[in-house]
């Protein structure tokens, strides 16, 4: 997959060097051209001055074969434009843009852009929502029984409430991330577009939970 990744922060540099040593090629836009230092010297992708919701520096990154493209400068605006440009121009599937302001944050996922506005915020997070890689377990139990993954929902469930979920795939629902915020499910709750669903599962029924999750529901979910 080639990616395109404007920002040539500490976020953007470590994304961009963990993306090239996973095999694929990748393309970093900044408009300081200084800032390509933090590639070094053994980075074998683009280095692309320029600002990256420009037509021209797109598609000198190789915005035309792009399947996935983040949007990770230090400007709330830049990363938004960028990102629409990106999805609504040139029709790059997965795009995520990076929000330094939780409070504007909804208003953007309304747009259809995912963002991320934690404190916390790293490389490896802007690569799970680029490159989905099935569930991620975040905790075991002592006895090794019982877990705690973060799993992919299919988008047709959205709208669905969460307990729809649980009955098909046979989980318990522990947590949803919604707009970079954790938020315990309460009776009724559905799931959203851009939700993360942290459910709990009994570990030998990992992949059939995951599974159901991950495609559409059937009729009657």
């Amino acid at each position: 997959m080639h990616f395109v990744i404007m920002g040539c922060g500490r976020v953007g540099s470590s994304l961009a060097l963990t993306v090239e040593q996973r095999g694929h090629s990748v393309a970093v836009i900044d408009q300081n051209a200084d800032a390509f230092r933090r590639l070094g010297p053994t980075f074998a992708g683009r280095r692309v001055t320029g600002v990256g919701f420009d037509h021209d520096t797109l598609v000198e990154a190789g915005i035309h074969e792009a399947g996935a493209f983040a949007a990770v400068s230090s400007g709330d605006n830049s990363n938004i434009l960028a990102a629409r440009v990106a999805r609504e121009k040139f029709d790059v599937d997965n795009v995520v843009a990076r929000i330094y302001d939780p409070g504007r944050a909804e208003i953007y996922q309304r747009l259809g852009i995912p963002t991320i506005a934690t404190v916390r915020w790293t490389a490896d997070q802007v690569l799970r929502r680029l490159v989905p890689q099935g569930a991620l377990s975040e905790f075991r139990d002592p006895s090794g029984r019982v877990v705690l993954i973060e799993t992919p929902v299919h988008e047709d469930w959205t709208g669905k409430p969460l307990s729809a979920l649980e009955a098909a795939a046979g989980v318990r629902v522990a947590y949803v991330t919604r707009l970079g915020q954790g938020v315990v499910p309460t009776r009724g709750m559905a799931y959203q577009d851009g939700d993360i669903v942290h459910v709990v599962v009994a570990d030998e029924r990992q992949p059939q939970a995951t599974a159901v999750l991950a495609a559409a529901p059937e009729e009657g979910s």
